[in-house]
């Protein structure tokens, strides 16, 4: 229970959520191989359904949390910090509890609207049924994640990073052991083995509730020693507490709704929008299982950046906003950018070249994965700068525009959608790619609303930064060169597993030791990073 500084809760939290989507990507080798790749569709459908539910269940209050925490602790508000923790674990219980019924009474008609009157793929009762069994998590993992706002709050970064490990590994295992004896010793078949599997989230839930709540009991005196109390508290109530826990809230649920929006869309239209351009049902299906599952699996390494960088943010910008020290949340907006530009870029560019051997390597043989996925990945790109712009604006309290923002790129997604599908079907090209810029257009649109509201409050300076970024976008460019030459002497596609591996480590090695020696030398890693960090990793 010690407290962490800006860089490095966010090195720890990046760190263990790097952990838990490499695992969340590694699993479904196995797992695709057990369900077969016409049946991850299902498994995809109850996680969608499930992620916007929980978005609702939570309505932001997680990440609010910690805002309120960390500004009550920066104010010395000890006692009122507390009660504040208490209303919000009553207030995300009984919310949770509402929408578990909905969710599960409301699971017909939900199947329905995913597969409208499409046949050749899943049925409706079969999606019925997994999303009541996921519907269950939705009873545990608010109560686990207003548990992680309050001690992020605290900028006590650890404890709840190990949860997450915990709650992915139990959750492996219930979906890996569940769905192997579901399909190959008790034979019940394919929609109870994704039942099994989906559950794995309820029974990996309460394993990280468990141990957050042991922690917080084991050091409660550790927590409580480190309170200051600066000055006499203001006599603030309950319904005042609960108002600024919902306005502080607002910009995160829009945020959290938002990315679940966008999948929804496409959920809803691609299927739709495909077969109308002549894509049989089940090829549609496979498309959607890439973008939607199993591509934003492999997506989910390069979103674990700024989840990370998130969960150390909005604390540390917040208690320096709630001091006044504007020149600190200056240099910590212009850090965050960098930081995320910095590592984020690379990576998806890099596993765009590679996407078909990335995609061999943990799906095995795929008619759609590799084409969808190589543009696909670009999504986590502009979901992490979104991300990160939505932190730093609700930091800085500008919750209205951080609404707004969020409201105007879903439209832009909305609008675009089927236009852009039909505009790439007429080019000759692959039309869910156009479904997938529809996407970055959407993003992009938040992003831009909400840095120009930033710059406002914090006067960056935008060609210091410009200047920054040149310094590591031509090293990419020589790095994305030197490889597409590669490619002409060892290609890339993948004839086995293993030979998938080789050539995704043949490249990644030549990529990265192409970049970092060129931002070194240049010395933009050391100006992002920072001094000591930079020392640290020479040593």
């Amino acid at each position: 229970m010690k407290k962490n500084s800006f860089i490095n809760g966010a090195l720890i939290a990046t760190a263990a959520i790097v952990i838990t989507k490499f695992l969340g990507i590694i699993y479904v080798i196995p797992f695709y191989a057990i369900i077969g790749e016409s049946n991850i569709a299902l498994y995809g459908y109850a996680y969608t359904i499930y992620n916007l539910f929980l978005s609702l269940s939570t309505v932001g209050i997680p990440p609010a949390m910690s805002k309120l925490i960390s500004e009550y602790n920066t104010k010395g508000y000890y006692h009122t910090k507390e009660r504040a923790y208490k209303l919000g674990k009553i207030l995300l219980i009984s919310l949770g509890i509402v929408l578990f019924v909905i969710m599960f009474m409301g699971a017909p008609f939900i199947a329905n609207q995913i597969m409208g009157d499409n046949t050749g793929g899943n049925s409706i009762e079969s999606i019925t049924f997994v999303i009541r069994v996921i519907s269950t998590a939705i009873l545990v993992v608010p109560f686990l994640s207003v548990t992680k706002g309050y001690l992020q709050g605290h900028k006590f970064i650890s404890p709840p990073s190990i949860s997450q490990v915990i709650e992915q590994l139990v959750r492996i295992i219930v979906i890996l052991v569940g769905s192997y004896v579901c399909m190959n010793v008790l034979n019940t078949g394919v929609t109870k083995a994704i039942g099994v599997a989906v559950f794995g989230a309820t029974v990996g839930a309460v394993a990280a509730l468990v141990y957050l709540l042991f922690m917080m009991h084991k050091h409660k005196k550790d927590i409580i020693t480190n309170e200051v109390q600066k000055q006499e508290e203001k006599k603030i109530t309950n319904k005042a507490i609960i108002k600024k826990l919902l306005i502080y809230s607002v910009p995160f649920i829009s945020f959290g709704l938002a990315l679940s929006v966008y999948d929804y869309i496409d959920m809803t239209t691609i299927i739709d929008g495909l077969t109308s351009l002549g894509f049989k049902t089940a090829d549609a299906e496979s498309v959607l299982g890439v973008i939607n599952t199993t591509g934003n699996k492999l997506n989910s390494v390069v979103l674990a950046i700024s989840t990370g960088l998130m969960t150390s943010l909005v604390p540390n910008i917040t208690a320096s906003f709630v001091k006044g020290d504007k020149k600190d949340v200056k240099r910590k907006v212009n850090q965050s950018f960098l930081m995320l530009l910095f590592v984020t870029i690379p990576m998806a560019v890099g596993l765009s070249i590679l996407a078909e051997p990335v995609f061999y390597a943990f799906y095995g043989e795929s008619n759609w994965g590799p084409k969808v996925f190589c543009f696909t990945i670009f999504i986590a790109l502009f979901r992490c700068i979104f991300t990160t712009s939505v932190s730093i604006a609700q930091s800085l309290n500008k919750f209205k525009n951080v609404f707004v923002s969020i409201i105007v790129g879903i439209l832009v997604k909305l609008v675009l959608q089927y236009p852009m599908m039909h505009l790439f079907n007429v080019l000759g090209l692959y039309p869910f790619w156009g479904s997938t810029l529809a996407t970055l257009l959407g993003l992009s649109t938040s992003f831009i609303t909400n840095l120009i509201v930033i710059n406002k409050v914090v006067k960056l300076d935008l060609k210091e930064y410009f200047k920054k970024m040149f310094k590591f976008v031509y090293p990419l460019v020589i790095m994305v060169v030197v490889l597409l030459i590669m490619k002409q002497f060892v290609p890339i596609y993948a004839g086995t597993r293993v030979h998938a591996i080789a050539i995704i480590a043949l490249y990644a090695i030549v990529g990265s030791v192409i970049y970092f020696s060129l931002t070194i030398k240049n010395g933009v890693f050391k100006e992002i990073f920072g001094d000591k960090l930079f020392k640290k990793l020479r040593k």
